[in-house]
């Protein structure tokens, strides 16, 4: 029986097919069976999709729409001379995970992976890194846990914050970062707007960036030592990462725009006060342009507003504020305050 032949027969017919559906057949060795595969492989013939015995191989070019789906992939990753594009290119050619995606999202998965992967390596002080490729029928996504110092309580002790809500507060403006002479600061806030859904756990909170509703979250969860952070994209989202770099970009292409959301402030209050206000402002002179989101907030203190729109407007004349979602009580005291 010409076992090369029985392989392609069956893939002619259906999606996808391992070696046990041949052996079955052919009453052939797994090994000897397995030289086929790896010969059609080879040749450029077939993609194969997972490890080991619960590796599945299709027809090369085949789209992704006739992929049999799921794949996971795990790696237990030792933290030394950890490289994120090598272990991504592993992942790839191994699992080939990504085959078939399309190439916007593709590059987007790279993009977001080796970023988030990166700040582990460099951040977490973890000792192992573990990381996840799931691949799904309509989306794609990846998970990246350590056991490190945790990014929420690693930004609160470098920036000598008061707790971890502050810590999350810092992080979302963009362009923060522990490490200001080897990062920008810019992976986490680009990948926030690429993903259909990221979330990073840390230190008793999660935090969702949720862009198919266009909101973000914090959540309480049980704490653990530290950070996870999971990212999911839809394998037919028009998402594209160059738009998306130039959304947040000036002329000159560097990373110069910047939207806060006013309402994750509000800790205890209705009113936003004025120390609350330099919480928010402070880190923002490095942008060119920044949105201040004032979606859910009810109302502002008179010394909220007069610390952003009169006092650091005054210091920052060359920064554009652009406030948006206000509702009339909010409007009137911006307007007051830009007024005086």
């Amino acid at each position: 029986m010409n076992v090369r032949q029985l392989i392609l027969q069956k893939l002619r017919n259906q999606p996808s097919v391992r070696a046990a559906e041949v052996i079955k057949i052919t009453g052939f060795s797994r090994e000897y069976v397995n030289r086929f595969f790896r010969a059609l492989v080879t040749e450029g013939k077939l993609n194969r999709l997972g490890k080991a015995n619960q590796a599945r191989y299709v027809l090369e070019g085949r789209k992704f729409k006739k992929v049999l789906v799921p794949i996971t992939t795990h790696r237990k990753l030792a933290n030394q001379d950890l490289r994120e594009d090598v272990v991504l290119a592993e992942i790839e050619h191994s699992a080939r995970a990504l085959a078939g995606v399309p190439e916007n999202v593709r590059r987007i998965m790279e993009y977001a992976f080796t970023e988030m992967l990166n700040n582990a390596i460099e951040h977490s002080r973890s000792r192992e890194i573990s990381v996840v490729i799931n691949r799904q029928t309509a989306s794609v996504g990846f998970e990246v846990t350590d056991r490190g110092i945790g990014i929420f309580n690693n930004i609160r002790q470098k920036r000598k914050l008061k707790g971890v809500l502050e810590a999350i507060q810092d992080l979302l403006k963009g362009k923060q970062t522990t490490a200001p002479r080897q990062h920008s600061g810019e992976g986490i806030f680009f990948t926030s707007k690429i993903a259909d859904v990221l979330t990073i756990q840390s230190s008793g909170k999660k935090l969702i960036f949720n862009n198919v509703v266009g909101d973000i979250f914090i959540r309480d969860i049980r704490p653990a030592r530290g950070t996870k952070v999971s990212f999911s994209i839809g394998v037919k989202s028009k998402r594209n990462l160059q738009k998306v770099f130039k959304n947040y970009s000036g002329e000159a292409y560097g990373f110069t725009k910047t939207r806060v959301g006013v309402k994750l402030y509000e800790l205890s209050s209705e009113y936003i006060s004025r120390s609350q206000a330099r919480r928010i402002m402070s880190g923002l002179e490095k942008f060119k342009h920044v949105t201040l989101d004032f979606r859910g907030v009810k109302t502002v203190g008179q010394g909220f507003a007069d610390e952003v729109f009169r006092v650091w407007q005054k210091n920052h004349p060359s920064i554009t504020i652009e406030p948006k979602n206000m509702n009339d009580n909010v409007r009137f005291m911006t307007k007051r305050a830009q007024n005086e």
